[in-house]
């Protein structure tokens, strides 16, 4: 009912985004409209608050289109990544953040997959296929390493996920199989 400072909180979201002007990166719902883009689209300010406001660890799983621009808004270099992820994942956010790829490159879809490629990755490495040692359990970083050869399998090296956590943050079990 409520993370607290014991408790690893979880945010993924799949779906489409778009740069916008003055809203920066924002997400599209299911429900939203281009042309009332304020009032029907998610700005990445709003996921950028709740998460930093969690007491406990964070980590956030972005799969959409221009993913790497997740948290930045336009007025920054569309180009740079690593400066708007580091901003949620400084030491004062505490979030590891994963993105479907850069902001240059799209995330790609297969309907043999059932969904994107950085999903079908997620997924299989919390799956087990991230416990590279076999202890049964899943880190951040070895999840990080698994999705992100995996997804370059399986687009071709056409796309490349960008996972960044806060400096000095140990390596911590997300899944246990």
């Amino acid at each position: 009912k409520q993370v607290t400072q014991h408790d690893i909180g979880m945010v993924f979201i799949a779906g489409h985004g778009v740069n916008d002007p003055t809203q920066g990166y924002t997400y599209l719902p299911v429900n939203a409209d281009p042309d009332r883009l304020r009032r029907t689209g998610v700005p990445m300010d709003e996921f950028k608050k709740t998460l930093g406001n969690l007491p406990g660890k964070a980590v956030f799983f972005f799969d959409t289109c221009h993913a790497g621009n997740v948290l930045g808004p336009k007025s920054r270099a569309v180009n740079d990544v690593s400066a708007v992820i580091n901003e949620l994942s400084s030491a004062e956010s505490g979030v590891v953040v994963f993105s479907s790829s850069t902001g240059r490159q799209l995330s790609y879809e297969d309907a043999a997959w059932g969904n994107g490629a950085f999903t079908k990755a997620l997924v299989e490495g919390l799956n087990g296929g991230a416990d590279y040692q076999k202890t049964g359990r899943i880190t951040h970083k070895m999840l990080d390493l698994y999705v992100s050869e995996r997804v370059k399998q399986l687009t071709g090296g056409k796309q490349s996920p960008v996972t960044q956590a806060p400096g000095g943050v140990p390596d911590f079990p997300l899944a246990v199989k």
